[in-house]
């Protein structure tokens, strides 16, 4: 019979296995075409990137090309479908549920759910300026469409618009949960936008570790210029390019007009009918997230300052007078 492990060997022990579980690789993610029925896709970018123009055009042709699309926007602006319905405001499923809850009634689908050609859009809303937490609110807002029956509807698509630059809880609700099977990142050839799209690369491989499912299916490159930062990013984090929208003064000018392109025989018609080609069939792959250096490293030196060298301050920068420093009366007693 062997003797137990003493007192000291066991800390040592549990240290070694803990090393040991810790250094082996998760399992890679799916690389094979989702199998569910419906594809439940989240598209996350920097405010004001342009992910609601991109899904207001992206859903609008997948229900061109015959596909049941339901648009979801999970950002506190409420703005997602703004496009799609020509600028009307929708109804948001939060303000909705609430008032018809003081007037004693229950919130049905006609209340949160509207369609046009094809597309059925929703919002989840969220709370005014300090007031809340938009975390929270996109929380409760899928609480309420569980109840309504949300993973009993017979989609082929749902796009979910969620702001990635907040990095509560509640917006990283769809990788935490595996409510999605993939994850899509508009970006622009700006440091800010490729930030936050490294952000949610590394909050996908956060998750993957913990056995998480979610994978990132590629980048849609939003008011492109040419310049190329985006496209060497995803190629360094290891994702395909979807889609590449120019920057082009007709795009900007119909998409402030509230004015759907994304219609088949149109001048852009074919970017994205290949974008929604793309979007279907694109797999999960796990990405390589990005140190901030080697973001940094994306720029010339003189467009993001990668030669400023760290000063420490000092306590005279801070006080103005340099203090002398008096040995500490405290007595420290050795460790018996």
């Amino acid at each position: 019979m062997t003797n137990p492990l003493t007192s000291t060997e066991q800390p040592i022990k549990f240290v070694q296995l803990l090393r040991e579980e810790a250094a082996v690789e998760p399992p890679q993610v799916h690389t094979n075409a989702p199998t569910k029925e419906t594809q439940i896709i989240a598209i996350y970018g920097k405010g004001g990137i342009g992910k609601s123009f991109t899904l207001a055009n992206l859903s609008y042709m997948m229900a061109q090309q015959g596909k049941k699309v339901l648009l979801i926007g999970c950002d506190p602006k409420s703005d997602t479908t703004s496009l799609l319905f020509g600028g009307k405001a929708c109804p948001t499923i939060i303000e909705t549920s609430s008032r018809l809850k003081l007037a004693g009634q229950a919130v049905s689908i006609s209340d949160v759910c509207f369609k046009r050609d094809g597309v059925f859009a929703m919002e989840l809303g969220g709370p005014e300026v300090g007031r809340g937490c938009g975390g929270r609110g996109i929380i409760h807002g899928f609480e309420t469409l569980e109840k309504l029956g949300f993973h009993d509807w017979g989609f082929d698509y749902v796009l979910l618009d969620f702001l990635g630059d907040v990095v509560c809880g509640g917006f990283g609700l769809p990788i935490a949960r595996d409510m999605c099977q993939k994850v899509i990142v508009v970006a622009s050839n700006d440091l800010q936008s490729l930030y936050v799209a490294n952000n949610v690369c590394s909050a996908v491989e956060y998750f993957r570790k913990l056995g998480g499912n979610v994978g990132v299916a590629g980048m849609v490159i939003n008011k492109d210029d040419g310049t190329g930062e985006a496209a060497a990013f995803a190629e360094k984090v290891g994702i395909p390019v979807l889609a590449a929208i120019p920057a082009h003064e007709d795009i900007r000018r119909k998409s402030a007009s509230y004015e759907i392109i994304g219609i088949p025989g149109s001048e852009w018609g074919p970017l994205f009918e290949e974008l929604a080609v793309n979007v279907g069939a694109a797999p999960p792959v796990r990405p390589k997230p990005q140190t901030q250096d080697e973001l940094l490293g994306l720029f010339s030196a003189d467009v993001v300052g990668r030669n400023v060298v760290l000063e420490p301050a000092t306590v005279f920068d801070m006080v103005g007078r340099v203090d002398v420093v008096k040995p500490s009366l405290e007595v420290v007693y050795d460790e018996a």
